[in-house]
């Protein structure tokens, strides 16, 4: 596993967005583990975790694209803090944008803020979790509603490898139901290889008890 990916476990951990005990899902769906993106709070959080997103994007897409979009409101921060450590990093300007909730009519006119997308713009988007695609159904036809562009891809902090409407994982369900391709910074099952009866920062994070717990969840909700 590369050294980022490492790192950004550890990192998720530290921040308090990856937990594990007994929650509930939005689906209902009892499980062991949870991921709330909302733990990031401060800049410097903000910073490196710009710089896993910076990383896993140039990994999977290159930088040879024009806009990282971020949508509302989760993704805004997201695409901000990519775009800085892209430039940060790699030295590339890559300019960022999101969608606002309601058009506005005044001043900075439209349904975009931050830079315009227009004919010929690659776009990469950038989310927090795995979704069940609901926000990307609301999200591709406002990007393609700007012109000519082509929607490179979707880049998301954590895989939960779980099944979305059908048997498959909802990421691989988005990839095929809109023709982009879909990734993400570390899979669930990355995360369990590293912390499983692994010390970290003097605990084990996910010792055998909790393991049966999280493949039992997968059993029963896993992507086949």
């Amino acid at each position: 596993m590369e050294q980022y990916k490492q790192d950004f476990i550890g990192f998720m951990v530290d921040c308090g967005v990856l937990t594990f005990g007994d929650f509930v899902t939005k689906s209902g769906r009892k499980t062991p583990f949870f991921v709330n993106t909302g733990f990031y709070r401060n800049g410097g959080q903000l910073v490196r975790l710009g710089g896993f997103y910076a990383k896993a994007v140039e990994q999977n897409f290159g930088l040879d694209f024009d806009v990282l979009f971020g949508p509302a409101y989760k993704g805004i921060p997201l695409a901000v803090a990519a775009a800085m450590e892209i430039s940060s990093i790699y030295g590339k300007e890559i300019r960022y944008a999101s969608n606002r909730k309601e058009i506005k009519d005044h001043g900075d006119k439209g349904i975009l803020l931050g830079s315009p997308i227009g004919d010929g713009d690659r776009v990469v988007i950038i989310e927090d979790v795995t979704t069940a695609g609901t926000s990307i159904r609301e999200t591709l036809p406002i990007i393609r509603a700007q012109g000519d562009v082509s929607v490179e891809g979707l880049v998301v902090s954590v895989d939960r490898m779980e099944r979305g409407s059908g048997e498959k994982s909802a990421l691989l369900e988005i990839s095929e139901d809109h023709g982009i391709k879909t990734c993400a910074i570390v899979t669930m099952q990355e995360v369990v290889d590293f912390l499983w009866n692994r010390e970290y920062k003097g605990r084990i994070v996910i010792d055998d008890r909790l393991k049966s717990a999280i493949d039992a969840y997968y059993e029963q909700y896993g992507a086949r």
